[in-house]
Formats: structure tokens, C-alpha cells, sequence
């Protein structure tokens, strides 16, 4: 059999060149053995030669090169099968296999098969050179200038109307709509690859009777040449009286898609204008298509983290602080970084450590949170690094520790400014080596553990003042957050109550609407100084002692309605009546004691503590100066 070159792709698709001569040139000259003028080629490209009856492809320093089995080569030998590409062809070098040995019959054996293919590339396309639908408009007949003029005109009117579109699926049905507007199509769809796994796709059908429909044929075979050529294809069916053309949608050089449309060939079917239309709406739609899609990926990325800090962590707040925390959480969550919460108490660090690990790949992993401050040295030690049997009295078996116990998982450490040296020394270790001890065991325990602490100190100055280990500081410092105090976030006030008031209106299984705009004044007044914590107690009292279905003020805590004595906020009678009261009594104990404040708590029988508290909330502490007692 004599050796050729077939081609399986391009305007030749299916032609073969015998190799007859001992050498075989391929380039776009006419002199050459295999002529194809088109501008990917070089004059003279490569050249196929015989040496001992082996077949050596030579590349005769060619601008796009010449590939063998998809490597460029300068000289190669040939095997049979193998596959060549000069530019934009592609050839396969047979020597001993046939056409239909080689699996090409059904593309290429128009005897056996009554289909008929053609393919446009994109430079082969008109509507995609300006320079050559001026050519044709010139020089063409006014019948055909007219088919032209009104073909730009459906391609502008839909790329107008695409690229106005932002969602994957408004695109995507309006590309089927245009399709359909240029061409007497019957059905068809658009399949969209996806951008990760090449395998799986999303299609969407469209029928011109029906509109948007499910697809109710498979069109894979369309599909796959259009994917393989890289080029717009137009196939009749003269058997079964169908016709199809199948186009890739391109957006910066990248195949996101493919539009199959199908026309029974007994009513109008597709002609060389509806090819080039088609091919040209492929390219056209591709980049409005490919920003949908990145669009709808990064809308749906930022709800997802959203939704994970939030429903995860019980995180509850849309104020300008809280949003900054919400994207540092997003920053951190996925490293392993060790990470120190500063804030208040109250302020929801412990939450913050849990929405951090909520959004980190440790999420499936335990989360143990410790409280510093609530043990003794000795019974924190074997807290976080458990004991051997007989370690100490009482030890009476094995104990693994919290930092065993957490392996793979996150160690939230609460209050660690309260740590003792001794501990301080060992968590330091911890950090370093990931590496620690049971008490009384002298065997290595590794851990793979994140670590979070939290703490309500200036840990900066207690390292400087010598009260907490300088190093450790700085091992737990690798990246600082702040949880910020309520005061500065009175936004989310109002939020967080009715929050609270939902959530202990379930506990208790009362029915409660909300809570009252008095109630709300009265909240936004208040500095807070327990933050969250104490508006989250307040609310739970309002649930349990109120009896209507809004919270109304007297349910509140007193401390909050002795805040709103200074005018601010409007006070009903009863609560007026009652803090004028206070004042009166807390005046006139202070005057009786000579302006000793703790004679007046006694004559009150209250602490001085409160006593000092009431006197800042009521606003007496002008009213003291004024009479020379305070």
C-alpha cells in the first residue's frame, strides 16, 4: 500500500496524498507536493522524505512549526497512524492501514455513508474579517449585498443584546433565540463545558414552537467534531433528511461551549451564509459568556463564605466592623496559622475562633475550646497535655489531653493571658514542635493541631512587663484579630436583639413578635459594657418576664432604664416617676452621711459598687458637685 497523507480536519478534510516521490514538500508554494494556501502555512513548511525505507519528517524552519502526535518537531521519523499537524491541518500518515482500519470511514467514506460534512475555521469565517465582507459587499450581486447587509445587522442586534446579559442562563437562551432568528432551525442546544472537569456539562434546549425546552435529542456525535476540529460544521444527513450545524463558542482562545442547531431538510435547510453566521455568533457571544459565568462563580463564592462564617459560626451583624471581620475570617480560615482574638470580654471571640475553623479544611475536624482561667496550674497541665497512671495522686489511670484529643483538629485557647509560667513554657513548646509530654510520661506525642487563642489583655504590655512570656506572645501573634466591642457597632444592635429575642422566644416556647420602638431607643442608648454577653442576658430576661408580644421597656434590666434618665431617650411615667425616686433617696443619704459615699450605701443597704454605678447611670454626679459632695 503506498504511504499518504490524509486529512482529517480544515476545508480538505478527507483528501489524500499519495507519497510516491522519495521526497514530498508541504507548504503553501505551488510547487510543492502538497499545496495548501492558507496563511497559518509557511512557504515552504516541512518536507516527508525517504532514508532506508523509513519516513523522516523534516520542518523547514517554519513560523508555526510542524507537530507529531501533538510535539513539534524538527526531524522525526514516522510511524503508521501517526498524526501531523502544519498550521491549522492535521494529517494522518498511513503506510499500511486503511482509511477504515484507521476509524476515519465514517468521516471520509462518502460510498458507504449518504452524510456530508463541511468545516469553517475562524479565519475561514467572513463575517469575522471586516476587510473580506467589504470585498464581498463590492463585488457581489445586490441580491447577495442584501443577504450580507441583513446578516450584520442580526449579528450586531444580537451581540448587542448578549453582552447586556450578566447570568449564564439569560446568555445562553438568547444565543439559542439569536441562532434561531438567523436560521431556519427546528431544535437545538447549547452546551456549556465546565470549568474544572472537561466532563461534565450543563445543556440547554430550545424548539422553535416551544422556546426553552428540555433537549430531546443527544447531539454528542455533532458535538465531539466540533471539539476535535476546533471549527464550525455543517452536516446533511440526506437519508434521514436532516441537516446540522455545530459551532464552537470561543472566548480567549478557549472552547467554553458548543451550539448544535438542526433543520429537516424537506422544509428550508442550511446553506454556506447560516454556516458563516453561526461560526461568527460562536465567537461573538463567547466573552459575554465567559464573564456570566465568572460572575455568577464569584456572587456564589462570596454567598458561600458568607453563609459558612455565618451559619457555621453564629456570627450575627451587617455593621462596617463586622463586615471587615467577616472578610479577615474568609482570609484566615483556609492557612494553619496560629491566630490571637483581642476584644472585650463578651464580644464573641469564642465565635470568631469557631467561625474561622467552621470555614478552614479542619471543619469536619473537633474543635476544643479551654477556658485559662477557670483551673488551677496543675489541673490545666493535665487538662491540655493529660497524664500517665500514677503521674500524681489521684492519677489513678491514663488521661489523653485536650491537645492529644484535638489531633487534626483546632485547640481554641480562651483567656491565655491567665496562664501560669510554667504553662506558658510548655504551650510555647507546642507551637514550636507540635511536639509535648503526658505529666509523668517520658514518650513524644506529635500532634497536627491549629491553635486559637483569645484573651481580654494587652498581651503586648504584659510581655514588656514580664507577666507573660515575650516569645510566646510572639508565637501567638502570627496573625492578630480584633473583635470589636458593641459600643462600636450600635448598628447591629437592634439586629442582635431581635436575634436574641427569637432565639429564647423558642426556648420557652412564647410567642413573641419583636420588640418595641421604645425598647430599641432604649438599647441604643446604652454603652454596653458587657457586649454582646449582656445584651444576649438581656434579652433572655425580657423573654422569661415579659407577658406581651413585644418587649416592651419594663421588661428590660434596670440598668438600662436608669441609662435613659438623661433625656435622651423618652421614659413613660411609671419609669419616670420611679428613677426621680432614686435620685431623691440616693441625694438625700449622700447629704444625710456629710458626702460619704460608703455612709450612704450603708444607710441604703446597698454596695458602694452600685451605689457608684446608679450615681453614673442617673447623672447625679453634676448634681454632687453642685452641692459640694462630691
Amino acid at each position: 500500500m503506498t504511504p499518504r497523507l490524509v486529512a482529517i480536519s480544515g476545508s480538505i478534510q478527507g483528501l489524500e496524498f499519495p507519497l510516491t516521490a522519495e521526497t514530498a514538500t508541504v507548504g503553501r508554494e505551488s510547487a510543492n507536493t502538497v499545496c495548501l494556501d492558507h496563511p497559518s502555512i509557511s512557504r515552504r513548511h516541512c518536507l516527508i522524505r525517504t532514508e532506508d525505507r523509513r519516513f523522516v519528517i523534516v520542518d523547514m524552519d517554519s513560523h508555526n512549526g510542524t507537530f507529531v502526535n501533538g510535539v513539534p518537531v524538527k526531524t522525526r521519523d514516522l510511524a503508521d497512524g501517526d498524526e501531523i499537524r502544519v498550521g491549522d491541518y492535521v494529517f494522518l500518515f498511513l503506510m499500511k492501514q486503511s482509511i477504515r482500519e484507521a476509524g476515519l470511514a465514517t468521516l471520509f467514506d462518502a460510498s458507504q455513508s449518504s452524510t456530508r460534512s463541511r468545516t469553517l475555521t475562524r479565519e475561514e469565517a467572513t463575517y469575522l474579517a471586516p476587510a473580506r465582507v467589504a470585498n464581498k459587499l463590492e463585488k457581489v450581486a445586490s441580491a447577495e449585498t442584501a443577504r450580507v447587509a441583513r446578516d450584520l445587522n442580526a449579528l450586531l442586534a444580537a451581540s448587542e443584546t448578549i453582552h447586556s446579559l450578566r447570568q449564564t442562563e439569560a446568555i445562553v437562551s438568547q444565543i439559542l433565540k439569536s441562532a434561531f432568528e438567523m436560521t431556519p432551525s427546528q431544535r437545538g442546544v447549547v452546551v456549556v463545558f465546565d470549568t474544572d472537569n472537561p466532563d461534565e456539562k450543563s445543556v440547554f434546549g430550545w424548539e422553535r414552537e416551544s422556546g426553552a425546552v428540555a433537549p430531546s435529542q443527544n447531539y454528542q456525535s455533532i458535538i465531539d467534531q466540533v471539539k476535535d476540529e476546533r471549527a464550525t460544521v455543517l452536516c446533511e444527513d440526506t437519508g434521514n433528511g436532516v441537516a446540522f450545524i455545530g459551532a464552537p463558542i470561543f472566548a480567549f482562545e478557549k472552547m467554553l461551549g458548543v451550539v448544535v442547531l438542526q433543520a429537516e431538510s424537506d422544509a428550508a435547510t442550511f446553506d454556506e451564509n447560516h454556516l458563516q453566521l453561526i461560526a461568527a455568533l460562536g465567537v461573538i457571544t463567547g466573552p459575554a459568556l465567559e464573564y456570566g459565568r465568572r460572575l455568577e462563580w464569584m456572587e456564589g463564592e462570596n454567598r458561600r463564605l458568607q453563609d459558612e462564617v455565618r451559619v457555621h459560626s453564629k456570627l450575627v451583624g451587617e455593621s462596617g466592623p463586622m463586615q471587615a471581620v467577616y472578610r479577615q475570617i474568609a482570609k484566615v480560615a483556609p492557612s494553619d496559622s496560629t491566630v490571637l482574638i483581642q476584644g472585650e470580654s463578651g464580644c464573641g471571640k469564642e465565635l470568631m475562633a469557631r467561625a474561622i475553623h467552621a470555614a478552614s479544611r479542619r471543619s469536619s475536624k473537633i474543635f476544643l475550646a479551654i477556658n485559662c482561667a477557670t483551673l488551677s496550674e496543675t489541673l490545666m497541665e493535665s487538662e491540655l497535655f493529660g497524664h500517665e497512671r500514677g503521674a500524681f495522686t489521684g492519677a489513678i489511670a491514663q488521661k489523653r489531653g485536650k491537645f492529644e484529643i484535638a489531633d487534626g483538629g483546632t485547640v481554641f485557647l480562651d483567656e491565655v493571658g491567665e496562664l501560669a509560667p510554667g504553662l506558658q513554657a510548655r504551650l510555647l513548646r507546642v507551637l514550636q514542635e507540635r511536639e509535648f509530654e503526658r505529666i509523668g510520661g517520658a514518650r513524644p506525642i506529635r500532634v497536627d493541631i491549629r491553635l486559637i487563642a483569645a484573651t481580654n489583655r494587652d498581651l503586648e504590655k504584659a510581655s514588656e512587663s514580664g507577666s507573660f512570656r515575650r516569645d510566646l506572645y510572639y508565637r501567638l501573634n502570627v496573625i492578630s484579630l480584633v473583635a470589636p466591642p458593641l459600643r462600636e457597632r450600635r448598628e447591629d444592635i437592634s439586629l442582635l436583639a431581635r436575634y436574641f429575642v427569637a432565639k429564647y422566644a423558642e426556648k420557652t416556647g412564647r410567642k413573641v413578635r419583636g420588640i418595641s420602638t421604645a425598647v430599641r431607643a432604649h438599647l441604643l442608648r446604652y454603652d454596653w459594657p458587657g457586649n454582646v454577653r449582656e445584651l444576649e442576658n438581656a434579652m433572655e430576661r425580657a423573654v422569661v418576664m415579659g407577658s406581651s408580644e413585644l418587649i416592651e421597656p419594663e421588661d428590660l434590666p434596670e440598668s438600662l432604664l436608669e441609662a435613659a434618665c438623661s433625656g435622651e431617650v423618652p421614659v413613660g411615667g411609671y419609669h419616670a416617676a420611679l428613677i426621680e425616686a432614686k435620685k431623691g433617696l440616693i441625694l438625700g443619704a449622700i447629704e444625710e452621711a456629710g458626702g460619704n459615699h460608703i455612709g450612704a450605701s450603708k444607710l441604703l443597704g446597698i454596695n458602694p459598687t452600685y451605689l457608684s454605678r446608679l450615681i453614673r447611670n442617673l447623672n447625679l454626679k453634676a448634681a454632687l458637685k453642685q452641692a459640694g459632695q462630691e
